[in-house]
């Protein structure tokens, strides 16, 4: 079984993954360094997947590493969560998300309904990353990460602090407070998830990231926030 670990260095953090005569898959260009017996194997995605690629912002070649050995991926001055996907458990993660996961993890596109993230400024063509099936994934943060319960109610938020969720919640762009009081309330329209499952939500980002988007007003890879 691949180990994934999360390390901080000097206020960056970055994923290690350590193998054994076994397979991980990684985004491409996530690569830093690897030392040991490991081959890097550029995969094609298959004719459905390419044509989808053509209307989302994620590449649909994600790298396969094989091999004994450890390999570390780029680091980033936001951060990193470790998903252990379940049996029977399908996540949708946001664009972006997907950074690494063990190779028997089942990666897949799920598209959203039109109207509702057109809404919410996601495009005519909202595509997003699926994994399913057992191990753990490795997603970007912009800072720590909370898995919340949702049962029979619903979790709104103001931008993009969800970065996925289990398939049982279902997406949805809501005004803030009825009309026209929505004009006067100083939000903008939530982003609302309702249903029964589960979320993965980053109510803050690391000090770090953040100071520097303040200072420079440049995003950083792996920031999902608006």
């Amino acid at each position: 079984m691949a180990e994934f670990e999360v390390r901080e260095v000097e206020g960056m953090r970055q994923v290690r993954l350590s193998i054994a005569n076994e397979s991980v898959r990684a985004r491409r260009g996530a690569m830093s360094t690897m030392r040991g017996d490991i081959a890097l194997v550029p995969r094609l995605p298959d004719f459905g997947s390419m044509v989808r690629s053509m209307f989302v912002s994620e590449a649909r070649v994600r790298p396969y590493y094989t091999g004994t050995g450890t390999i570390m991926l780029q680091p980033s001055l936001g951060g990193y969560h470790l998903l252990q996907v379940e049996q029977g458990e399908r996540w949708i993660l946001e664009p972006g998300v997907y950074w690494a996961s063990e190779a028997k993890v089942n990666l897949g596109l799920y598209r959203e309904r039109f109207f509702p993230s057109l809404w919410a400024g996601d495009g005519c063509f909202p595509f997003k990353t699926t994994v399913a099936g057992t191990g753990t994934v490795a997603i970007n943060a912009p800072g720590p990460v909370e898995t919340v319960d949702v049962v029979d109610g619903a979790l709104k938020v103001q931008g993009r602090l969800v970065l996925g969720r289990t398939d049982g919640l279902k997406f949805s762009s809501q005004r803030s407070a009825r009309f026209p009081r929505n004009l006067i309330s100083g939000q903008r329209r939530l982003r609302a998830f309702s249903g029964t499952g589960k979320a993965l939500v980053c109510w803050t980002p690391y000090w770090n990231q953040h100071m520097y988007e303040r200072m420079t007003g440049e995003g950083i890879e792996g920031s999902l926030f608006e």
